[in-house]
């Protein structure tokens, strides 16, 4: 019965992996669809060497950055032996989150500050 258990765990996490693989592959495209349209709207405007252009192209690089550590939090998530190594791997990301996105806000606000 063990190793049954065993064997369905396995196939379980399997599919959860190739799951997560298959969303990360998604969003990408669908952040680079974004991100081309963007673009090509600004190259028409000409605003994208602007405070404003400069700060949505950021927000583009931060959203991928974001979403790439969510897809490999959760790909550690699925991976994790037990439910004491998830919730220290979920408090490890959300400390790291919590720096990051600190940092962009930072970093966004500095771009504010250049406009004024």
């Amino acid at each position: 019965m063990d190793t049954q258990n065993n064997e369905t765990s396995s196939k379980v996490r399997d599919l959860a992996e190739k799951s997560v693989e298959q969303a990360r592959g998604a969003i990408d495209t669908l952040l680079e669809a974004a991100r081309s349209t963007s673009d090509a709207i600004q190259s028409t405007t000409k605003t994208g060497d602007s405070a404003p252009g400069l700060a949505v192209s950021k927000g583009f690089g931060f959203a991928k950055e974001n979403i790439s550590a969510i897809f490999d939090f959760a790909q550690q998530l699925v991976r994790a032996p037990d439910l004491k190594q998830a919730a220290q791997l979920q408090a490890e990301f959300v400390k790291q989150q919590a720096s990051v996105m600190e940092k962009q806000v930072a970093e966004l606000k500095t771009l504010g500050d250049k406009t004024s």
